[in-house]
């Protein structure tokens, strides 16, 4: 068996080539490729892969930056870990001669949207309300964040790389939610929920969680092993504990999304197994939620309730940010100026000369916030991204199907369940530029690109 990424199936052409022309339908005569300077004489099989430094620099990466691992232990911040595994991965990746992990293999739609958001969010700076907000956003943040998507996604070199650090990614959010369990209490009044913790609040903390439950569904299945499957399920009791404590309406919004797309969609794991994880789901969620919880629930879609009401809650302020993109829809008010446009363009803003408290708002909508702040061709760019990332999963289910592999089948269907309950839980929170999205979006593109090489060897093959 050859891979498509070092050999083709024509010795007279350049591995490369055929990549382009098998993904891209190209003839070989009219593409000039040049042979890389390091390929790989064999290809790599996932029965021979095994932990390497860049992998686990990218799953220290995702336990920093996600699961916030270094706020839980205040210890960890004296080496500065954020610093040490993004830098340390990224030079490992410069220096990696993995044919697996060149770059040209992220040459994709998500790769080339993602990358067109960020220079429209570069050119968004000098016209930003506030110009010095909008450049820590973009260079002081969201670029090392777009750096880091492309070292997720190309340290893969199998599906059990995506497999590991879907496996991190749930642990993180298991570590995450004991910790703040053990450590905060819930009381009555307005207690009975979790307020602010380790970074997230109580609605980012409940949107992270439901992106990690598909996970645990994942991993329950397929572990090889009993304790595998029972720490799995383990890992599902300990999340939906943690988000009952959450309280979150807009993550029951995104937990019901989620579990009807597991329901309906998610053909890849056997009905029981299915039905099986979300009664277990069902059963603690019942049976730890309190009168308040089911109260406060009850309110999502009442007449009544302050995000309707007050000018303070989220529908009047969506409206505003609308006005704001309207207003500014070529280059909006600037990344990282939504609260700022609250301040300072609202039409309560002038109390504040009259010495009047004016609240400067978050966004609380994902989409409503890369609109405000980004204009109209950004909101479209991200519309996009996230177009892509769903496609690019799809794509990988297909690819894993044409190839036989039992590992990707399911794991696509299941990184597809996370990124819907993101996308769901972001339209009740301001996460544009959330590492949560782009590792999720990273871990996508990954999974596609080694399901293209396996799909290339089996029609090479055949």
């Amino acid at each position: 068996m050859q891979h498509p990424a070092i050999l083709s199936p024509d010795s007279r052409a350049p591995a490369s080539e055929w990549f382009v022309n098998s993904r891209g339908g190209l003839p070989a005569d009219r593409v000039a490729i040049p042979e890389p300077a390091n390929p790989v004489a064999e290809p790599i099989h996932n029965d021979t892969l095994k932990w390497d430094p860049l992998l686990i620099c990218v799953a220290a990466y995702i336990l920093i930056s996600v699961g916030r691992v270094h706020q839980l232990f205040p210890v960890l911040e004296l080496v500065h870990p954020a610093a040490v595994a993004g830098l340390l991965g990224i030079v490992l990746y410069l220096t990696d001669s993995h044919a697996e992990r060149r770059g040209i293999h992220l040459e994709v739609p998500t790769t080339t949207r993602l990358l067109a958001f960020t220079i429209w969010m570069i050119m968004c700076v000098p016209g930003a309300l506030v110009v010095s907000n909008s450049f820590t956003v973009v260079f002081g943040n969201f670029i090392k964040t777009v750096i880091m998507y492309a070292v997720v996604a190309s340290a893969v070199r199998g599906t059990i790389d995506v497999e590991r650090l879907a496996r991190v990614y749930l642990g993180s959010a298991v570590l995450y939610t004991v910790v703040v369990m053990s450590r905060f209490d819930l009381g009555s009044g307005n207690d009975w929920r979790l307020g602010h913790l380790y970074y997230y609040d109580a609605n980012d903390f409940a949107t992270y969680l439901v992106t990690a439950m598909p996970l645990g569904l994942y991993f329950t299945h397929t572990s090889r092993r009993l304790w595998g499957r029972v720490l799995a399920a383990l890992a599902l009791v300990a999340l939906t504990v943690g988000f009952v404590w959450s309280g979150s309406r807009g993550g029951f919004l995104a937990l019901a999304a989620v579990v009807a797309f597991v329901m309906i969609r998610y053909s890849a794991i056997p009905l029981r197994w299915r039905l099986s994880t979300a009664a277990l789901v069902t059963v603690v969620l019942v049976g730890t939620a309190s009168d308040q919880y089911w109260r406060q629930m009850s309110t999502i879609f009442s007449d009544t309730d302050y995000n309707r009401t007050q000018e303070t809650g989220r529908l009047k302020i969506w409206s505003r940010g609308l006005n704001y993109m309207l207003d500014n829809p070529l280059f909006g008010v600037g990344p990282g100026n939504f609260q700022a446009a609250e301040g300072q363009l609202s039409e309560f803003a002038d109390r504040q000369q009259f010495g009047v408290g004016v609240r400067w708002n978050a966004a609380h909508n994902t989409f409503v916030q890369i609109g405000a702040e980004t204009g109209i061709p950004g909101l479209l760019l991200f519309v996009a991204l996230l177009v892509s990332a769903f496609a690019a999963l799809r794509r990988s289910r297909h690819d894993s199907t044409l190839a036989g592999d039992r590992t990707a089948a399911p794991l696509a269907p299941a990184l597809t369940a996370s990124l819907l309950g993101f996308v769901v839980g972001s339209i009740f929170l301001s996460l544009a530029y959330s590492e949560m999205l782009y590792t999720l979006v990273a871990l996508g593109v990954g999974l596609q690109k080694v399901t293209a090489f396996e799909a290339d060897d089996a029609v090479g093959v055949a």
